[in-house]
C-alpha cells in the first residue's frame, strides 16, 4: 500500500476532502463527495484503499452519471489540448504520452478519429495514457473503434479509473 505523499485523507473535513480529491475525476467532484461521505477515512489513508473506494463509487452509479463523467473528458490531441483548455491534469497526461509533439498529420489522424469514436460511441475516447507515446495511443484507437458500444463504455470507465489512480499517485 502507498502513502500519501502531501496530505492525510482522515485529517480532512469534507470540504478541504473534497478540495483536495475534487479533480481526480475529471470536473467531477461527486466523486469525492460520495467518497467522503461513506465515512470511516482511517480506511482510505492509502492511496489503493481511496481509489478501490473511489472507483467503487464510479462503478456503481447510474448510467447518465457514468456517461456524465466520461463525457466531461477532453479528446486526445483535441480542440481543447490545441486551445490550451484542458485542465492541468490532462494537459500534463497529454504532453506525458508526446501528443503536443504529433505531426500535422497524427494531428489529423486524431482528429478523424475523435470525430468517428464520438460519431459511434456518443462519448469521447478515454485512455489512461500514462506510459505510452502518441503512437501506442492511435494504435490503440484504431482497435478500440471496432468495440461494441457496451465494450467501449466499461473500457472508458475502466480507463477512468486507470487514470484516477494515476493522479492519486501523485499526491
Amino acid at each position: 500500500m502507498t502513502a500519501f505523499k502531501t496530505l492525510k485523507p482522515s485529517s480532512l473535513d469534507r470540504t478541504a476532502f473534497v478540495e483536495a480529491f475534487a479533480d481526480i475525476y475529471e470536473h467531477s467532484p461527486w466523486v469525492a463527495e460520495k467518497a467522503y461521505d461513506l465515512g470511516q477515512l482511517q480506511e482510505i489513508e492509502q492511496i489503493e484503499a481511496l481509489h478501490q473506494r473511489m472507483s467503487d463509487i464510479l462503478l456503481s452509479a447510474d448510467h447518465a452519471a457514468q456517461l456524465a463523467l466520461i463525457n466531461a473528458h477532453p479528446d486526445l490531441a483535441g480542440k481543447a489540448a490545441i486551445q490550451g483548455e484542458l485542465t492541468e491534469s490532462s494537459t500534463h497526461e497529454q504532453a506525458g504520452a508526446g501528443i503536443h509533439q504529433c505531426t500535422a498529420q497524427e494531428f489529423e489522424r486524431f482528429t478523424e478519429l475523435n470525430d468517428a469514436y464520438k460519431e459511434k460511441f456518443k462519448f469521447p475516447f478515454i485512455m489512461a495514457v500514462k506510459g505510452s507515446n502518441r503512437h501506442q495511443i492511435l494504435a490503440a484507437f484504431e482497435k478500440r473503434i471496432h468495440n461494441s458500444v457496451e465494450a467501449e463504455f466499461k473500457e472508458a470507465l475502466a480507463q477512468i479509473n486507470l487514470i484516477a489512480l494515476f493522479r492519486l499517485l501523485q499526491l
